[in-house]
């Protein structure tokens, strides 16, 4: 398993000790507030707001904290105007990094996430300075010993996916936006457990990152996934497994 694939599991584990402090929480209610907000309260027909509160009830979050992060996107209840912003700029080893963040003041979170990058050896660059880099795609890691790679590549293309890459010790998923939640719908009928799932900013290449720059990297993923603002943070790199697995420990 590549070392990107590694990165995004252990994200989803991580996403789960967040949950108990509440963090997780935080985010997914500016999630559902700002999609009910661009697309309406109605999940059934607003697919962004479906796939938030899916994963907020995965997350055992109350129905109550869905309806009124809902409401507040509506405009029944009041709330704070959350704004959502993007950040773009290259880390250590010559890394594409984009940043999605939601906030409620942007003169405060620039110059934090702008620091973040400095700190850790990379700079803060111009809108699309690499945001070309990256499609957005619908994106599941599935564990092997489920279903076969032919029978999931079938799964997958019936239910309108695009492709299916053998990572190793996973298979990625790969689909259009909109083909996303059927295609999760179809893995999970068939009882197939998935370890983690967005619609996500996917890489076109990919850059190979060694030595003492891969710890430098990890580090500064996690501080920007840790940044309240922080929706999430995708990066372009390719790491060998042995040096991912030495440097993250």
């Amino acid at each position: 398993m590549s070392g990107h694939s590694k990165w995004h599991k252990i994200r989803h584990t991580k996403g789960a000790v967040d949950a108990k402090r509440g963090r997780l929480f935080t985010r997914l209610i500016k999630e559902i507030t700002v999609a009910a907000r661009i697309g309406g309260g109605d999940p059934n027909g607003n697919p962004r707001l479906r796939g938030a509160v899916d994963i907020a009830r995965a997350a055992n979050m109350p129905s109550d904290n869905i309806k009124r992060a809902i409401q507040k996107g509506t405009g029944e209840l009041p709330g704070q105007q959350i704004e959502e912003v993007t950040y773009e700029g290259y880390g250590p080893g010559g890394v594409a990094i984009y940043v999605q963040a939601m906030t409620d003041n942007k003169n405060r979170t620039l110059p934090e996430i702008r620091h973040l990058f400095g700190k850790y050896g990379g700079n803060l660059g111009e809108q699309n300075s690499v945001g070309w880099m990256f499609e957005k795609k619908g994106y599941l890691v599935v564990d092997k010993g489920h279903l076969s790679e032919v029978d999931l590549m079938e799964l997958v293309l019936e239910a309108g996916g695009e492709d299916l890459r053998d990572d190793g010790e996973s298979f990625e998923v790969f689909t259009s936006p909109e083909a996303y939640q059927p295609v999760r719908d179809a893995i999970e009928k068939r009882g197939v457990p998935i370890a983690t799932g967005e619609i996500a900013m996917v890489p076109k290449n990919r850059v190979r990152v060694e030595g003492s720059k891969v710890k430098s990297l990890l580090n500064m993923m996690e501080a920007l996934e840790d940044h309240e603002d922080v929706q999430h943070a995708y990066a372009n790199f390719d790491i060998a497994d042995e040096e991912f697995d030495r440097q993250a420990s």
